[in-house]
């Protein structure tokens, strides 16, 4: 009975000696992020000096080289590009819509969706119908659908607090509303843009169009010209409201390009992996500052820190600039196909891709119950100074999606940072750098960087 308590006694206290030790090494990874982070002026230049990122793109592969020769600054000890075939799609000429009230032509701002085909090089005029859901269209069939443009209109939900959940409540409008219209003879699609906010921003984003299906023109067009020709169609009988809109954009053959990765390797388990990273690709429309010149900045961030206070992790901690998460998702396709290939044992992958603003926590994907109660009572505490312990079950991230069918045994984390403005600048114009504020972004990475140090340390 002795012994047990002795035994008990020593347990307790060497683990008091560790959680000391772990606070102390936190408190200085945020120190040096806050004082000397290097993530804001990095992503100042990604934004300024390069801009929109689109795969297949030059600015793509302009980032590519940038990126590589960043991290080969900071002296990680392997720095090197992954091959991958991205598509390339381009926008063409901008894009014009108007309303046709009778003899009036009130223009609207409309954005294709990416992989969108053109419309006829004169535009495309129809009458328009609009409908809420998918389910809608395939109710109203083909004797009401066929020849028209049909205009998806349901918005975010603004009673869910996550707004991540609003979008993926909405989002099916847009990702195969158009393929789901033409069956049904539709000639164009038009969806509200995925925001809760009221602006004149249309927010772009891909569509997928069924192989064995047609292929029409699709826009998406911006909240408050939504609700101007949802409040239109409601005062007036068709055919007195119709839609015009034309636009330029094309599919062309599929290109080379690169993930980028940094890695700084094991001292103890250099064959087993833990993963950050975040999407280096962007729409076309803006810098992709917060999607995702944020994410792929905290990422190499979280190794730069770890040089910067010279601690040399037991397993290999590698940053991922993924590239073509936007429209194709290639990039985690090929790091997950590469891993196995190359027998790489991967402990975890944490994705970050939701903005660069206040950090709240990580969702663990697909863990139980009983998992997320152990890491909450080893973790929880440590990170509760930093605001950051939100540490829950939920989704991950379509980079290291992937790896979950590919390398089992790897957890997915997906780092969650407050929600309610992201989605006012996703896949908009205004996604530019001066929407990121400095402390946010470096405590994000601040708060990957722990996490990563508290995974290498003692594991799951």
């Amino acid at each position: 009975m002795k012994l047990k308590l002795i035994l008990s006694v020593f347990l307790l206290t060497a683990n008091q000696l560790y959680a000391q030790d772990d606070s102390l090494t936190i408190r200085k990874i945020y120190d040096e992020a806050l004082v000397n982070g290097k993530s804001y002026e990095n992503l100042r230049y990604l934004c300024k000096n390069i801009g929109p990122r689109l795969s297949g793109s030059d600015n793509a592969q302009k980032a590519v080289v940038w990126s590589k020769k960043l991290m080969e600054s900071y002296g990680f000890d392997k720095v090197y590009l992954q091959e991958v075939m991205v598509p390339h799609w381009i926008r063409g000429a901008k894009e014009i819509a108007f309303i046709i009230d009778g003899k009036n032509r009130i223009p609207v701002p409309i954005a294709a969706l990416g992989m969108s085909v053109a419309t006829p090089k004169e535009g495309l005029t129809a009458n328009i119908i609009e409908v809420q859901s998918i389910k809608e269209v395939e109710e109203l069939g083909e004797s009401k659908i066929k020849g028209k443009i049909v205009f998806f209109n349901r918005p975010f939900d603004q009673k869910l607090v996550n707004t991540g959940h609003a979008y993926g409540g909405a989002g099916d409008q847009r990702f195969i509303g158009p393929s789901t219209a033409a069956k049904y003879g539709a000639v164009g699609v038009i969806v509200r843009s995925l925001s809760g906010n009221l602006d004149d921003y249309p927010h772009t984003g891909a569509t997928l169009y069924t192989k064995d299906g047609k292929n029409i023109p699709a826009a998406a067009i911006s909240t408050n010209a939504a609700n101007q020709l949802s409040s239109m169609l409601r005062m007036r009988k068709l055919p007195l409201v119709r839609f015009y809109f034309k636009q330029d954009c094309q599919m062309l053959a599929d290109v080379l390009s690169y993930n980028v990765i940094g890695e700084l390797t094991g001292t103890e388990h250099p064959g087993k992996f833990i993963t950050v990273g975040g999407h280096l690709d962007s729409w076309d429309l803006a810098e992709g500052a917060h999607d995702d010149g944020t994410g792929v900045l905290q990422s190499a961030e979280v190794l730069r820190i770890f040089k910067a206070l010279n601690y040399k992790p037991k397993n290999s901690v590698r940053a991922v600039f993924f590239m073509n998460e936007e429209n194709g998702h290639n990039g985690g396709t090929k790091y997950a196909e590469l891993a196995v290939q190359n027998k790489e044992e991967h402990i975890a992958a944490i994705e970050t891709d939701a903005g660069g603003f206040t950090p709240r926590g990580f969702n663990f994907d697909g863990v139980s119950n009983d998992f997320m109660q152990k890491v909450n009572g080893k973790w929880k505490a440590l990170l509760a100074p930093y605001d950051v312990d939100r540490l829950t079950v939920g989704e991950s991230g379509t980079d290291i999606e992937p790896m979950k069918e590919k390398l089992p045994g790897v957890i997915l984390i997906g780092f969650k940072p407050d929600s309610q403005r992201y989605f006012d600048i996703h896949h908009a114009a205004n996604d530019v750098f001066e929407n990121v504020n400095k402390r946010e972004l470096e405590l994000g990475g601040a708060s990957m960087a722990a996490l990563v140090y508290l995974i290498d340390q003692h594991g799951f």
